[in-house]
């Protein structure tokens, strides 16, 4: 089709790109994707180097009677015995088994309880609630540092501040993190302490709730109960299923607490002996670092399906705002 400039005379409406403009443009999208890979070039290198790389290493030691002290030259290859002796000959790791999992199953649920809670009273226009809010989150900064598991060590021993507290009502204290009976729930107090960083997401997604719904409920006669159950809850499952799965996991691979309440041993009487403890007895102490690698994989596969397991049943309970569960 063409445009009539003048008599006699006619201008093309459109003509194609010149192939050297396409070849050209060819080339600097090569040229972005190659700058785009090699500033990505320091950390694919990290990957392999930090991660990838060890994680084969690990999995082909786990077939091996590995220890560390021994050329990987003479290294032994032995099949699934550690896995085997994992499972059927090996009393100690079915106990950090089972110490692991009551952590989790109790610490979790209550870390989560006690952020939820203190997000919601500080979801208000108060004076001062800026300060309030970091005071609750200051101890999540101190993460699982070396120097806070001293302090609370030192907190919960026979002559600690606990204690002292306890003797201003009259009660005489327990040798709490020297007892077995007491020193695994010592670490869990620990952990539930730390709730602050699930409560800064939980003020996050509080903050997204529209005012609209909880006046219709309370139009509809809804008490604060009421509204918290039939509106709160449901406007945050997904921010409660994002805290549980992070929370969870962290459960499972706690160490740095247990470390150095036990001085490295898991005590007293194996009571804080958590699994990731014991894979570092086993690999760092006893030198058994083929069947530390054994053990790491177990634990990583049952991270893995526990994850799956929140990700299938959470279409069940987890609601998002556009009306479509995931």
């Amino acid at each position: 089709m063409a445009l009539t400039t003048a008599p006699g005379r006619t201008m093309p409406s459109s003509s194609p790109r010149p192939r050297a403009t396409r070849r050209g443009a060819g080339r600097d999208r090569h040229g972005d994707g190659l700058a785009g890979y090699i500033f990505l070039s320091p950390w694919l290198v990290g990957l392999m180097a930090v991660t990838a790389i060890p994680m084969l290493l690990s999995l082909y030691l786990s077939f091996t009677n590995y220890d560390i002290l021994t050329p990987f030259s003479e290294v032994e290859w032995v099949g699934l015995a550690n896995y085997e002796r994992m499972f059927t000959a090996d009393p100690s790791y079915w106990h950090s088994v089972r110490v692991t999992l009551t952590f989790a199953l109790v610490a979790v649920p209550l870390k989560l309880a006690a952020a939820l809670g203190v997000a919601l009273l500080l979801n208000r226009a108060w004076r001062g609630v800026g300060l309030l809010r970091g005071l609750f989150y200051l101890p999540s900064l101190l993460g699982g540092s070396v120097a806070l598991a001293i302090v609370w060590v030192n907190m919960f021993n026979r002559e600690g501040a606990f204690n002292s507290l306890l003797g201003l009502f009259g009660i005489e204290g327990e040798p709490w993190v020297n007892d077995p009976d007491w020193a695994l729930e010592t670490l869990m107090v620990l952990a539930i302490w730390q709730f602050g960083a699930p409560m800064v997401i939980f003020l996050a997604g509080l903050k997204q709730v529209p005012t609209e719904l909880y006046e219709a409920a309370a139009v509809d006669g809804a008490g604060r109960w009421r509204q918290f159950v039939a509106v709160t809850l449901p406007m945050l499952s997904p921010v409660i299923f994002f805290n549980l799965v992070l929370e969870t996991i962290n459960g499972f691979q706690g160490f740095t607490a247990a470390f150095v309440l036990s001085n490295g041993t898991g005590g007293p009487v194996d009571s804080t002996l958590m699994y990731t403890l014991n894979l570092y007895i086993t690999g760092f102490t006893d030198l058994e670092m083929g069947y530390a690698s054994a053990m790491a994989w177990v634990f990583l596969v049952a991270i893995a399906i526990i994850t799956a397991i929140f990700f299938s049943t959470g279409r069940f309970w987890v609601h998002y705002s556009d009306g479509e569960d995931r």
